[in-house]
């Protein structure tokens, strides 16, 4: 069977996201239509890129956001505009156009670039700042509102390998110092009905594997222990960078985030219902941002 050429096959995909005229929305009285299409550098289409329009005299009129065909559409007062295009892990794309009463303008397809990455940290053994650094979650209060909450007191440290996909991370939670802000909640959380810091009083998350995913992007494989009971997860990741703090100390920063399951650590959810507890739901997101120091001689 004869091979399709990446460039056709991805203009045949482009070409069947662009709707026919009749399916377009109608453009409001007094106003014109801007269409654009964006790409990634192979070709395909690019969702999720965010889209900024700026009026001539600098007032910011609207962002939003290109579609799972990475097509963005907006209906605007005729003017000219400034469009910018932004995406985790591409260089932004900046563009001048006028939109027309009455008339859709498109655009040329934009073509997104790789961003370069930011440099890595020096090689060697950094510890995380505690006092520059959270560990958030939120979850679901009865199914209903969200519940906010921190771990007040960790601790960690990074060894930045020469291949810093070869990097490791460790970092100890203390269970105790969870914090949502009410007292009654954090006394149940920290019972054997949740945490049970009494028989495990820590978290503990030790990676196994960096992978990079383009730019500032890093997925951070490893184990999660909790309750004593150890399952793999993923930190979504973004490498914020270096930088000098205030007393011209070296740091280094990144976010990562990833979903955990309650019933994946044994903590069961239909029992507790069942005994009309619900004071945190099924699912948890985990945030962190964390600063990193070099360690001490001697801690290294």
């Amino acid at each position: 069977m004869e091979r399709m050429p990446l460039g056709i096959l991805s203009r045949r995909r482009s070409s069947r996201t662009s709707p026919p005229p009749h399916l377009r929305a109608p453009i409001p009285q007094g106003a014109g239509a801007l269409d654009l299409t964006v790409h990634d550098p192979v070709g395909l289409p690019l969702s999720a890129a965010k889209v900024t329009l700026t009026e001539s005299g600098g007032h910011q009129l609207m962002t939003g956001q290109t579609d799972p065909h990475g097509r963005f559409t907006a209906t605007l007062p005729p003017a000219s505009y400034e469009v910018l295009v932004t995406a985790d892990g591409y260089q932004p794309v900046r563009s001048r156009t006028s939109v027309g009463d009455g008339s859709r303008t498109p655009l040329p397809t934009i073509t997104m670039e790789v961003a370069p990455a930011p440099p890595l940290p020096t090689a060697g053994e950094w510890q995380i700042d505690p006092s520059h650094s959270s560990v958030r979650f939120i979850s679901r209060h009865i199914g209903l509102a969200h519940v906010h909450g921190r771990f007040n007191d960790f601790q960690g440290r990074v060894t930045v390998a020469p291949n810093a996909q070869d990097s490791e991370v460790e970092v100890l939670i203390h269970a105790a110092s969870i914090d949502t802000g009410m007292r009654l909640r954090d006394d149940h959380l920290r019972s054997a009905d949740f945490l049970d810091v009494e028989r495990y009083p820590y978290l503990h998350f030790h990676s196994s594997r960096f992978v990079h995913r383009g730019g500032t992007r890093w997925a951070v494989q490893g184990a999660l222990e909790l309750r004593g009971v150890s399952r793999s997860v993923t930190l979504d990741t973004r490498y914020l960078g270096v930088g000098t703090g205030i007393q011209g100390e070296t740091r280094t920063a990144c976010s990562a985030g990833v979903e955990l399951h309650r019933e994946d650590f044994t903590l069961n959810w239909r029992k507790m219902l069942d005994a009309g507890i619900a004071a945190i739901g099924s699912s948890i997101r985990v945030e962190l941002d964390i600063q990193a120091v070099p360690a001490p001689p001697g801690q290294a």
